[in-house]
């Protein structure tokens, strides 16, 4: 029966009834606190009203449990990241964004969030050198690729 309701919850989201999604991912979440695909879309649907606080308590349930689908841990890992560098938490979003870069290396979309935590971190060669790389292993450098990765690590050199 609840995952009918998690499906419910997730379409009310997709077509933008966000604030009728949350009522019912709450309940859901409350109803069942170990159900780690139901704390993953309770997360979600916070971010995407702008309640990043009240996000991080259920994308730290969802990541701690298991049986979350590859592509939703990965979610899972971007949203949580993102959503602590967005509350000033930039250490604690680097950390999260380790842990799923640890899990899914390589990740562009986890390595650019983590580019923009480092920014924030005060760390911004580190933060342009991680972008660099995302970009020279994209198909969009044109001819520069090898370029663009010998300046990602060294990015200060000049002559």
């Amino acid at each position: 029966m609840h995952n009918e309701e998690l499906a419910r919850a997730v379409r009310l989201r997709e077509e933008g009834k966000k604030d009728e999604a949350r009522q019912l991912l709450v309940e859901l979440a409350q109803r069942y606190p170990d159900d780690v695909d139901v704390a993953y879309q309770t997360a979600w649907v916070h971010d995407s009203l702008g309640l990043e606080a009240e996000a991080v308590p259920h994308y730290e349930r969802a990541l701690a449990g298991r049986g979350l689908s590859a592509e939703d841990r990965l979610g899972a890992y971007t949203g949580y990241g993102s959503t602590l560098r967005v509350l000033g938490r930039f250490e604690e979003a680097l950390e999260a964004f380790g842990r799923g870069l640890a899990e899914f290396p390589g990740d562009p979309a986890l390595r650019t969030f983590m580019a923009m935590a480092l920014h924030n971190a005060g760390r911004s060669g580190e933060a342009v050198s991680t972008l660099l790389k995302v970009v020279a292993e994209s198909d969009k450098t044109g001819g520069y690729r090898r370029a663009i990765e010998y300046y990602a690590d060294n990015l200060d050199e000049t002559v």
